[in-house]
């Protein structure tokens, strides 16, 4: 079983920042693709960023240029680098991994939400 933390979250100004941090913890062999997602109140859960474990990112156009994925394999932590943020950006973001465990086959994990509100 594999176990995902996520931190990170809060309140900032418009053009404020916020690093979101995703840490996985178990039966870990190898974290494959993965992702942030997040879900305003009355809205689908939106796709936000995505990075393969070669390194290939992909973003919405909503947040390109201002939201950066990145991993560390080595901590088994994924992170989303929020910057010029904006009221729109209000919501709960979710982090999402594909995770190969020893002697299972790839399954995919979600982090249990963490908030961020973007007001003045």
């Amino acid at each position: 079983q594999v176990q995902l933390v996520e931190s990170g979250g809060g309140l900032v100004q418009p053009g404020g920042s916020l690093r979101l941090s995703c840490a996985a913890s178990g039966n870990i062999f190898r974290i494959n693709a993965v992702g942030w997602y997040r879900q305003s109140p009355g809205k689908q859960r939106e796709f936000i960023a995505t990075a393969t474990s070669g390194g290939i990112t992909n973003y919405t156009d909503s947040v390109k240029g201002r939201f950066t994925i990145s991993r560390d394999n080595a901590k088994n932590t994924v992170y989303l680098q929020m910057n010029s943020l904006k009221p729109e950006d209000t919501a709960v973001y979710y982090c999402h991994l594909f995770v190969a465990a020893r002697g299972w086959p790839q399954q995919d994990y979600w982090g249990q939400g963490t908030q961020v509100t973007v007001s003045s």
